[in-house]
């Protein structure tokens, strides 16, 4: 089949501009290295759509939070990673939580499914000189491609280091230490409707002393050695590992993965606090697969040794004697300095026939990657269709997002960026508190006017 658009990367980017392609009926050839004999240091197998850090594709309110509106955009527009990601959910209040297996299989199968589109197992380490491209290899780009890109865009791609979180087996937690809740009951009414109990984490409590031999353990551990290609490069914030949130001060992680308010452990029952008391400090696990059998580590990325991850993480109460079905690790991610390379349109403006798409744009997150994806098949099914391309209007956060890789963040401050209303256009005459209410309902608006002129 020749093709009319090749797609080189088939994770979530990859996976959502074929889709968005194929069920227009445009040729499509995606390339995915995984299966061919190569891999990355971050994934398990070779799927499409393969989730390599968390299972969490984070809040799913579409009133309130900035990326739960992305999902709810992405629905809009016939999202396929949406799509499979509703059809793979686990419980995990108002997070939208998967079973990644079941995912990636979901995504897979709707791909092959296209008669316009064919899934080649094979490593692409040159940019193609000609026909219309979508380089969508994300964060672990290979060595030679990357070097391609380097020649291609005339500077050194930026880079950071991104950490995975444990997962641990449900059977192996002590759940006569542990107790199941989600803090404040939030998202309570979400769980129950998908079949969850309304109680989507599991909590592993500590006093003050345990805390704080807990975090002398964390600084104390040994951790993974940098290359002295890697000994400057610096960390995203919105993926930093555990130790190193520690490392800040003794109270951080207190304030952010492990803060126990809302949390009323049951097992400090008094019959003058009978429903219990808030610990110290708390662990949370988030279920990881449809099965419940997985639990993942909430906020527990790590750049430990296993060893001392195993020596380490067993001090938490709970899970003394915790079996790992994955341990953390580290790996090194690299993105363009968008704004300066990409048009518009996300075209490289050295070589318009080539489109980037996904993490490797700077974007950061499953859906703001998959957004990016879908938002390059769009622009490519425009461009072979003679159409004038209008994007979302900046007020969405699909074209929040698109405006602030594309040219309206500060080049010389460039860095992964999440989904947020600091990314739309302000609204000055609302009172605070009812502002996310209101960027969302203009975001509503705005986005049924621009989806009703897609093809």
């Amino acid at each position: 089949m020749t093709h009319q658009v090749h797609i080189i990367g088939g994770g979530m980017a990859g996976s959502e501009a074929a889709w968005q392609l194929a069920r227009r009926g445009i040729r499509v050839r995606l390339s995915e290295m995984r299966g061919s004999g190569d891999t990355t240091a971050a994934h398990n197998g070779d799927g499409l759509a393969e989730l390599v850090c968390s299972n969490s594709f984070r809040s799913d309110d579409h009133e309130k939070n900035a990326v739960g509106l992305l999902h709810q955009e992405m629905r809009e527009c016939g999202s396929l990673l949406m799509a499979a990601a509703d059809r793979a959910r686990v419980p995990a209040g108002s997070a939208l939580a998967v079973d990644r297996d079941v995912f990636s299989a979901e995504v897979e199968a709707a791909l092959r499914a296209q008669s316009t589109l064919e899934i080649v197992r094979e490593r692409v380490d040159v940019l193609p000189s000609d026909g219309l491209t979508i380089v969508a290899t994300g964060p672990l780009t290979a060595p030679a491609l990357a070097t391609s890109i380097g020649s291609a865009t005339g500077a050194d791609s930026l880079a950071f280091f991104d950490a995975i979180a444990p997962i641990v087996y449900r059977d192996s937690i002590d759940m006569d230490v542990a107790w199941m809740a989600s803090r404040w009951d939030k998202g309570a009414e979400a769980s129950l409707a998908m079949g969850g109990d309304g109680r989507d984490y599991i909590n592993c409590p500590m006093t003050k002393e345990q805390y704080f031999a807990f975090h002398e353990e964390l600084l104390a551990g040994e951790k993974t050695e940098f290359k002295e290609w890697e000994a400057n490069t610096p960390y995203f914030d919105g993926c930093m590992p555990v130790e190193v949130m520690a490392s800040r001060g003794v109270e951080t992680l207190r304030f952010g993965p492990m803060k126990p308010v809302g949390l009323d452990n049951p097992h400090w029952a008094t019959p003058e606090h009978p429903n219990g008391r808030w610990p110290y400090a708390v662990v949370q696990l988030r279920q990881d697969n449809k099965l419940g059998t997985l639990w993942n580590m909430v906020g527990f990325q790590t750049k430990l040794k296993h060893a001392e991850q195993v020596r380490v993480f067993r001090t938490i109460p709970g899970l003394e004697n915790a079996e790992f079905a994955r341990l953390g690790g580290l790996h090194r991610n690299t993105f363009l300095n968008s704004p300066t390379l990409l048009d518009r349109q996300l075209r490289l403006k050295s070589s318009p026939h080539i489109r980037f798409a996904g993490q490797i744009t700077g974007c950061e997150g499953y859906v703001e990657s998959g957004s990016v994806g879908m938002l390059a098949g769009l622009l490519a099914a425009a461009e072979i269709a003679g159409r004038d391309w209008t994007p979302p209007p900046p007020t969405t956060a699909l074209g929040a997002l698109l405006s602030h890789i594309t040219g309206d963040a500060e080049a010389e401050t460039y860095q992964p960026m999440n989904v947020n209303f600091g990314l739309f256009p302000p609204l000055h005459d609302v009172k605070k508190k009812a502002r996310k209410e209101a960027y969302t309902e203009r975001a509503k608006a705005d986005m049924a006017a621009w989806v009703a002129t897609l093809p």
